[in-house]
């Protein structure tokens, strides 16, 4: 048990400040809306990891997804990752006081994450081989695994959003603007990194 509950909240951790566009979506919404929009983003795995986990344990079972279907999943998140990019560079640096309910952060989230084959190419090598042995080990180690991992994952980035939130009263409009560019070109990037591993895995 305490291998697996070390493992999940390791990794978790590890996956929770990775830079990636997630991480970027929690801080440009806390920045943005406040320390509750970037909460709500944090959340978003527990979302869009469902059906990926349900996949994982689909492929431990025979069913494998390919690499055209992870090309296809890199080439639409690095179109939406150009999308928030966009979105990030043209934004002031003043954040609206009151977020927008038709903002959606969670959903925003949920979308980010689905598109971002990482999550995918985690469970499918790193995650599913841990959740293989963990299954082999009994009912609940399993579960045990998963909630240590989920809970380290949403509880790094929760942490993140609450820190920014707290620090952002010392940041002025000038320096608030300078950090959504930096996030702009930050997802510029992954949205590149994003394109041609979809390209190589569509053997183009």
């Amino acid at each position: 048990m305490i291998e697996f509950l070390a493992s999940g909240m390791i990794l978790g951790l590890a996956a929770g400040i990775a830079p990636g566009p997630l991480l970027a979506l929690v801080i440009g919404e806390t920045l943005a809306k406040g320390t509750p929009a970037g909460i709500r983003v944090a959340f978003a795995p527990l979302i869009s990891d469902l059906p990926i986990v349900t996949a994982t344990f689909l492929l431990l079972t025979g069913l494998t997804l390919t690499d055209p279907f992870l090309g296809v999943i890199s080439l639409a998140g690095a179109a939406f990752l150009l999308h928030m990019s966009y979105d990030n560079w043209r934004t002031s640096g003043h954040p609206p006081k009151v977020p927008s309910k038709a903002s959606h952060p969670l959903i925003r989230g949920v979308l980010t994450n689905i598109l971002n084959p990482h999550p995918y190419l985690f469970w499918l090598t790193v995650g599913g081989s841990l959740l293989g042995k963990a299954i082999a080990a009994g009912p609940m180690m399993p579960v045990i695994f998963l909630l240590a991992f989920y809970l380290s994952l949403v509880g790094s980035k929760i942490l993140l959003a609450m820190f920014i939130g707290r620090t952002q009263r010392l940041l002025n409009e000038q320096w608030m603007h300078r950090i959504f560019r930096a996030l702009a070109i930050l997802l510029l990037l992954l949205a590149l990194d994003f394109a041609l591993e979809g390209l190589e895995r569509l053997g183009l």
